[in-house]
């Protein structure tokens, strides 16, 4: 038996009330996410339900493709996305692992490959 558990966030950034002063797209510390390092991100609305995740291997980048997108995943749900959660995951095939572990655990609203939990 194989025992994953969910990685603690390593970098955590929320949407700020006031959007004049955030930086991109409503959050004010999104430079606190690493430019050149690998790992998995999860998207939450306000009601802490998990909306989405993803891997990169340079993550600010990948995160920013979701906001700006016109295929992305979450395109017409950007504006519920009110916390970024990163954990840094320098190893592909473990990105892949966490990744899929954590849409299925947490039941991800709007990841559709990977999925093995049936949506009710």
């Amino acid at each position: 038996m194989i025992n994953i558990t969910i990685p603690k966030a390593d970098v955590t950034i929320t949407k700020k009330d006031n959007p004049e002063l955030s930086n991109i797209y409503g959050f004010t510390d999104f430079h606190l996410i690493p430019r050149d390092k690998g790992g998995i991100f999860m998207f939450y609305n306000d009601k802490k339900e998990l909306l989405f995740v993803g891997k990169a291997r340079k993550l600010r980048q990948r995160i920013k493709k979701h906001f700006e997108d016109n295929v992305s995943p979450i395109k017409e749900h950007r504006d519920e996305v009110t916390k970024i959660e990163v954990c840094i995951v320098e190893e592909p095939v473990h990105r892949e692992i966490y990744e899929t572990y954590v849409i299925n655990e947490l039941k991800a609203k709007y990841n559709v490959d990977k999925v093995f939990f049936a949506n009710s």
